[in-house]
């Protein structure tokens, strides 16, 4: 097989799974997969841009002691729609523990899809989820009240 033959079978998947996922948008099955943590208000260290992440300026200081460490912290927010930094890929290992955390500027409701996991996010106020990537694939997050595709999380 040529590596042109194996990139249009990975595109051809990638494309499957983005449409299986946004047609899977409010109903969702309950899976197996579970957070491993609920929804907490935390501040992050990373922001995704374009096709891949690009880290920020870490907090002054460290996270407390009762807050696992995480493998990959994305930070979004959400001003009059606009979405900063704009609407990319973040690519994370199956297996890593993942923060996202999200501020907007309007009251509406985060959403991870394929992990049917949600948070409240008051307007103004930050509002994270965080879980163990236990699938792999494409995923959006999103907001459910505004619909606006936050970033779309790779795991491989």
């Amino acid at each position: 097989m040529t590596i042109d033959a194996l990139r249009r079978g990975r595109l051809a998947l990638a494309a499957a799974t983005l449409i299986a996922t946004l047609a899977a948008c409010g109903d969702e099955p309950a899976g197996p997969a579970a957070p491993s943590a609920g929804p907490t208000s935390a501040a992050a260290t990373a922001t995704p841009a374009g096709d891949a992440p690009t880290p920020t300026a870490a907090p002054a200081s460290p996270p407390p002691a009762a807050t696992p460490a995480v493998d990959k912290e994305i930070t979004v927010t959400v001003a009059r729609k606009k979405v900063t930094p704009p609407t990319g890929r973040v690519q994370v290992a199956k297996g890593n523990l993942v923060r996202v955390t999200v501020t907007s500027d309007v009251a509406d409701e985060l959403h991870v899809h394929g992990y049917d996991l949600s948070a409240k996010l008051p307007a103004g106020k930050p509002a994270s989820i965080e879980f163990r990537t236990d699938r792999t694939g494409l995923f959006e997050v999103e907001t459910h009240e505004t619909h606006l595709v936050l970033f779309q999380l790779v795991v491989r």
